[in-house]
Order: C-alpha cells, then sequence, then structure tokens
C-alpha cells in the first residue's frame, strides 16, 4: 500500500522502489491515472457536496435488489461506474471477484466483458488492483497533469460503455476558490446514453464566466462486448465533437449484441450537444 501523506520516511516515490521497479511502476501509474481521471472524480465530489453523494460506496448501495451483494466487504464502488477489488493478502496474485447481477460488467484494463451474477477467480498482478467498470457507465478523463489545475481540460475522452442506459454529469468550478458555496453558476455537461436507440447526448450546458472554456473537444470512445478499449494515457482515437455552445449532432455507429449472442449494425446514432441554459439540473 502507497500513502504520499506525511513526510518522514520520504514519500517520494524513488524513496519507495528504484525506477523500473513494479512497485515503482505501479505508483507511477495510479499517480497518473488520478490525474487523468480528474473529470470523473471531480465531478463525484461535486455530487458530494450538492447532493450528499457517497463516492466510495459498499456494493449494497448500488445493488441492492441483489442479495449476494449483502455481505460483500472486500469490494467497493467507485462513484457509480467502477468496482474496485482491491487484494488483501499478502502475495496473493489472484481473488475472487463477485460481479453483480443487474448488468455486465469490462475489465477495466482489457476491456473484456464479463457477465454479472456469477462469481470469478481473477488475476491480481503485483502491479495491479482489479478493477471493473459497468455497462452504461460513461467515465470522462482529462489530460496528463502534474497537479490538479495545471491546465484547463480542453479536451475530454469519454469512455462509454454499451449495453445498458447510462448518464453521468461531469461537473466544473473553477478549482481554486470557494464560489460553489456561494451559489455561483458552475458548468455542467449531464451525459446520458440511451441503447435502445444507441445515442450519447451531451446535453444543455449550465455556463458560468468566471474563467471558463469557451470551447471544449470531447473524444468519444465507445466500448462494446465485441469492441474492447482500453484505456490510455495517450489519447485514444474515437468520434471528435467539437463544442462552442451551439447545438450539434454527430454521427457515431454503436455496435451491438443482441441477448450476447446476434450481433446487429445499427445506422449511424446522434451524438447530440444542445445549447447552453441556465437551468440547474445536476
Amino acid at each position: 500500500m502507497f500513502r504520499a501523506h506525511g513526510q518522514y520516511p520520504y514519500r517520494e516515490v524513488w524513496n519507495i522502489a528504484p525506477a523500473g521497479h513494479p512497485c515503482y511502476n505501479s505508483i507511477v501509474y495510479y499517480t497518473k491515472l488520478r490525474y487523468n481521471m480528474m473529470p470523473y472524480i471531480y465531478s463525484l465530489a461535486g455530487m458530494t457536496y450538492f447532493n450528499d453523494y457517497t463516492i466510495m460506496r459498499p456494493l449494497v448501495m448500488d445493488f441492492t435488489a441483489d442479495a449476494n451483494v449483502n455481505n460483500i466487504g472486500d469490494q467497493f464502488m467507485f462513484g457509480s461506474a467502477l468496482m474496485v477489488a482491491p487484494v488483501y493478502e499478502y502475495g496473493a496474485r489472484n481473488r475472487e471477484v463477485y460481479f453483480p447481477a443487474s448488468c455486465g460488467w469490462y475489465d477495466f484494463y482489457s476491456g473484456k466483458y464479463v457477465d454479472g451474477g456469477q462469481k470469478l477467480t481473477v488475476d491480481a498482478p503485483y502491479e495491479r488492483i482489479p478493477l471493473y467498470v459497468c455497462e452504461g457507465a460513461i467515465v470522462p478523463y482529462g489530460p496528463d497533469m502534474q497537479y490538479s489545475d495545471e491546465k484547463p481540460a480542453s479536451e475530454i475522452t469519454l469512455y462509454v460503455y454499451t449495453g445498458k442506459d447510462g448518464a453521468f454529469t461531469l461537473y466544473e468550478d473553477e478549482g481554486v476558490n470557494y464560489n460553489y458555496e456561494k451559489g455561483t453558476i458552475m458548468p455542467l455537461y449531464p451525459l446520458l446514453i440511451t441503447m435502445l436507440k444507441v445515442p450519447l447526448v451531451i446535453g444543455d450546458l449550465r455556463v458560468t464566466s468566471l474563467g471558463m472554456l469557451k470551447e471544449r473537444t470531447f473524444n468519444v470512445v465507445k466500448v462494446s462486448k465485441r469492441s474492447a478499449a482500453t484505456v490510455r494515457f495517450k489519447r485514444r482515437k474515437g468520434t471528435t465533437v467539437k463544442y462552442a455552445g451551439k447545438a450539434q449532432t454527430i454521427k457515431i455507429i454503436i455496435r451491438m449484441i443482441d441477448d450476447g449472442a446476434r450481433e446487429r449494425n445499427l445506422p449511424g446514432a446522434g451524438l447530440v450537444v444542445p445549447r447552453c441554459q441556465k437551468l440547474p439540473c445536476f
């Protein structure tokens, strides 16, 4: 376990392990991942402040209809999208994971699909924590950064995990003050995927004039049962959406599996970015 808080013993990664060591590589990987995931994490923090949300969630909070999760204490949800299964046994290189039954799951690292409602023994190499993404999740990623407000996230990559309806609200503020406590209107990007017609909607942006971006690029990467996509630190090519505050519709192709068997190609689905409005919606 690595924790960066404190001074002694020295916490810098090169004091924990030499460069190239699996421990060093793992610390660097998850540190970079944290900053890439800042749009997701910051949005969860916004939900916690405004909606009394809980970021780290026992499975029973999200899968109440599945009695099999009631006594699971060594897996948890990180927000609505990610299921984390840490390794608690010294020297273990695999562990048993239960996948809740209400949805399917994607391996975060490989993009491989796993059916819900089953218990599996999964690999848990020294460098990686078993991590899974639920169907219907929309996970936003920002650029590489050394600190949280190094630069604005002018391009955000949206990983869309197809298979079920889903929604996520991308929240931003200036990040350096407490204006959010004073009722200042902050930008919200409601994201919605409806698998019946398979559109991804980026909707009804709320805007503040306090130094926020006037233009933004969304790079949309779909993940499906037949189209695995791993999360990369370097930009993964997807469907590019240029947004400057005016409504637009982008055609993308989503491939679905009917009942996990017969594949069908759907016509171009609409990626819609409506005009801005100032109505609160979180």
